[in-house]
């Protein structure tokens, strides 16, 4: 089970503990799609609105940094208050393995491009740790219907990701959620080896009024709430579970490449 979303916590909001409290009925590994502690990831946020809410699972959390951790310089409230399940402080990338699977935490906040150290360490972590399952989760997505625009610079690591026959990338930074169908780097609808996309900033934050959908967007809702993938050897399962005030659902499978 590994179960999350981005975009989590502001002070005088209440859809952190509206999210939080789904967690505390969810097992598995929790993650961060970014954008952790609103405004600037400042060492206060994280203890005046993330902690009091997401941060009772702060042990079993495996986070990924967004803009406004980075409000603060370096993010280092961020790497501070998650320690070392936040990877080497200052990198913001890592992996680890759950069950079969392989789960890679990127940054979308510092240099992706081609020659960039993050890059090459993605390159080496693929081909040193090959799966037949893999998920990948950063802040800032590729493809959006969201009101802050696609962004062409991450397109290097979902190349890559493509390349090694990745199944699964996971988003923030919209305050929405959505679902691609699974395409290519180039945007291209691709069902036998794209990847599919979730963008889930439902974490807490206030929501984005909805955009028309991009192309290969399939599903597009704004609620708060957490996603649940339940990974298995071979395949996946997604489930969308709304926070208390919302009806919202979105559920689904995928195989493997």
């Amino acid at each position: 089970m590994l179960v999350g979303a981005g975009d989590i916590a502001l002070c005088g909001a209440p859809g952190a503990e509206l999210t939080a409290r789904l967690l505390d009925g969810i097992d598995g590994v929790v993650f961060t799609s970014g954008d952790n502690a609103y405004m600037n990831g400042t060492a206060e946020e994280f203890q005046r609105c993330y902690d009091p809410t997401w941060g009772r699972h702060r042990a079993r959390t495996r986070p990924a940094p967004g803009n406004h951790d980075y409000g603060s310089p370096g993010a280092a409230p961020y790497f501070a208050y998650f320690g070392a399940n936040a990877g080497e402080p200052g990198r913001g990338y890592y992996a680890y393995r759950l069950a079969s699977w392989h789960v890679i935490v990127l940054n979308s906040e510092i240099d992706a491009g081609p020659g960039s150290a993050q890059v090459q360490w993605l390159r080496a972590e693929l081909n040193a740790r090959p799966s037949a399952c893999t998920l990948a989760i950063w802040h800032r997505p590729l493809f959006t219907s969201g009101v802050n625009g696609s962004n062409p610079d991450m397109q290097t690591l979902w190349r890559v990701l493509y390349e090694a026959n990745a199944e699964v990338v996971v988003h923030g930074h919209d305050h929405q959620y959505e679902r691609f169908a699974p395409q290519d780097p180039d945007g291209r609808p691709d069902p036998t080896r794209g990847l599919r996309q979730f963008t889930v900033g439902t974490g807490g934050v206030p929501l984005y009024r909805l955009q028309p959908h991009v192309l290969n967007s399939e599903v597009l809702a704004s609620a708060h709430g957490v996603i649940v993938f339940r990974l298995g050897p071979g395949s996946y399962q997604w489930e969308f579970m709304p926070a208390e005030g919302s009806t919202f659902r979105d559920s689904g499978s995928g195989v493997c490449h």
